[in-house]
């Protein structure tokens, strides 16, 4: 990865403490998207993680995903699939594959969705985000790429704040370790 990028996404990350109320500091990545430096090669950054495996798309998970996914879609000539999160009172309306989460590190257990139409046995798929914590999200998009039939080529992400042994088994590539953004 070209230095200057690393550089600009750790100048313009930011962690915030919510107050007294919170347990944890909350990351701030606005500023990466303010940054028009990072926006240009973000994309081009995560697509070289995958030099060789030509995914036909890119799917994310709502919503910090639809940021980063399309600009990698864009960057390996594939489209883009959005993976929706379950809400109450939203519907789609038309057939979609769903998926449970395990619990994420909020504990939160969560149903992706991706339109069965945007995703079949012609597809490698290359999952994008930019933060992977446990995995949850990513092994329930698997799990809905397996049951549509696609090939997984793997997993990139902006940082990784996993153990070794959750990115291995993702196959998780990323331009940063969650250590080189220290409160």
């Amino acid at each position: 990865m070209h230095a200057d990028l690393r550089k600009r996404l750790v100048t313009g990350f930011r962690w915030l403490d919510p107050g007294p109320h919170s347990t944890h500091l909350v990351s701030d990545m606005s500023g990466w998207w303010h940054d028009p430096e990072i926006l240009a090669g973000i994309g081009p950054a995560l697509a070289a993680l995958f030099p060789t495996d030509r995914p036909t798309v890119v799917v994310s998970p709502e919503a910090t995903g639809y940021l980063v996914g399309p600009l990698v879609a864009t960057a390996v000539g594939a489209g883009f699939v959005p993976a929706v999160k379950q809400a109450a009172g939203r519907q789609v309306a038309e057939p979609v594959t769903w998926a449970h989460t395990p619990p994420d590190y909020r504990d939160r257990t969560l149903r992706l969705g991706v339109r069965d139409r945007h995703l079949g046995p012609a597809d490698r798929m290359l999952v994008v985000d930019d933060w992977v914590a446990t995995g949850a999200q990513v092994r329930a998009i698997y799990e809905i790429a397996a049951r549509r039939g696609a090939t997984i080529v793997g997993t990139a992400a902006i940082v990784a704040d996993c153990p070794g042994e959750i990115a291995r088994d993702l196959g998780l590539r990323t331009l940063l370790q969650a250590h080189h953004l220290a409160a």
